[in-house]
């Protein structure tokens, strides 16, 4: 598996789901989550409103989308001063986190 990713795709359910709250998250995602080893792709950001299809998950506030050059990126992310930094300011804001890890290719 020399060119297979990890992909991790986390789902932030919040307590508030103001636009501030919103933001406020997102912002936090970009500051504590971004710049870590072997990231190779990053984005977080809000879900789509307009997106009402049944397969829709209508459940969450925001996304973050991080893809790993291996899973040993990703394990060392998970222990990461930043990640725990992140963890332990925003926990208490989260109702539901949904996380979703899988290997891709490109």
């Amino acid at each position: 598996m020399a060119d297979t990713q990890l992909a991790h795709m986390v789902y932030f359910t919040l307590n508030d789901g103001s636009p501030e709250a919103i933001q406020t998250m997102v912002n936090a995602c970009h500051i504590y989550l971004k710049d870590h080893p072997g990231v190779v792709y990053f984005s977080a950001g809000q879900r789509g409103p307009e997106f009402q299809r049944e397969v829709n998950n209508q459940e969450f506030h925001v996304a973050l989308n991080v893809v790993f050059d291996s899973k040993e990126s990703h394990d060392i992310y998970q222990t990461a001063p930043d990640h725990l930094k992140f963890i332990e300011e925003n926990k208490a804001s989260w109702a539901k986190v949904q996380v979703c890890d899988s290997y891709v290719t490109s």
